[in-house]
């Protein structure tokens, strides 16, 4: 009885001993995956977030700018449509 429960023993250190290797093979396993992944997404020339929302607002800021400077031009625009062209007018007149 006592050789058995050696033999069943060793049996249980032979096969945590494996485990706790195994356990050791995966996590250099994933540590080495992260590690290639973080090399691959690296060289991708992603964006932080910050500086997406950072261009995101100049974005938005220029396309406010430009929308207002469209209004105004309008305007102008509409002012001298409305008004005869004095240069034109000299243009179209003879000289005498």
């Amino acid at each position: 009885m006592q050789s058995e429960n050696r033999l069943f023993d060793d049996l249980v250190k032979m096969v945590n001993g494996a485990a706790g290797t195994l356990a050791g093979v995966g996590r250099e396993a994933e540590s080495s995956f992260k590690e290639r992944a973080k090399e691959w997404v690296g060289g991708l020339d992603f964006v932080s977030r910050d500086e997406f929302e950072a261009v995101k607002a100049m974005a938005a800021a220029a396309r406010d700018e430009a929308a207002a400077l469209r209004v105004r031009l309008d305007a102008l625009e509409g002012k001298t449509a409305a008004s005869p062209d004095i240069a034109g007018a000299d243009a179209a007149s003879p000289i005498i």
